[in-house]
């Protein structure tokens, strides 16, 4: 399965409600990929509300150059949905793994 973002807007605090190709939506929080590197600026609120969609990445991206993987948005969006397990695992997203 591969997907793409195709809608994200700022809730509050590390909270994105994010649109798939896939046709679903949901919140990701993603303060805990915000800990390291090129992410690290983006624990300034100001910084992270500045997210979009890249067009040609098909992803959210911050001016800074930061951008995630489809997949580990929609994994933080849906990590508690038991149906979606076997895909999480098998794109080796278990528990609280990181970006």
């Amino acid at each position: 399965m591969i997907l793409h973002i195709t809608a994200v807007e700022y809730l509050d605090d590390y909270k994105l409600a994010v649109t798939f190709d896939n046709g679903r939506s949901g919140v990701a929080d993603l303060a805990d990929a915000l800990g390291q590197g090129v992410f690290l600026p983006l624990k300034d609120i100001e910084q992270f509300r500045q997210v979009r969609v890249d067009g040609e990445l098909k992803t959210i991206v911050w001016p800074n150059g930061a951008d995630l993987a489809p997949e580990y948005v929609y994994f933080q969006a849906f990590k508690d949905d038991p149906k979606l397990l076997p895909q999480f695992e098998a794109w080796g997203y278990t528990g609280e793994s990181a970006a």
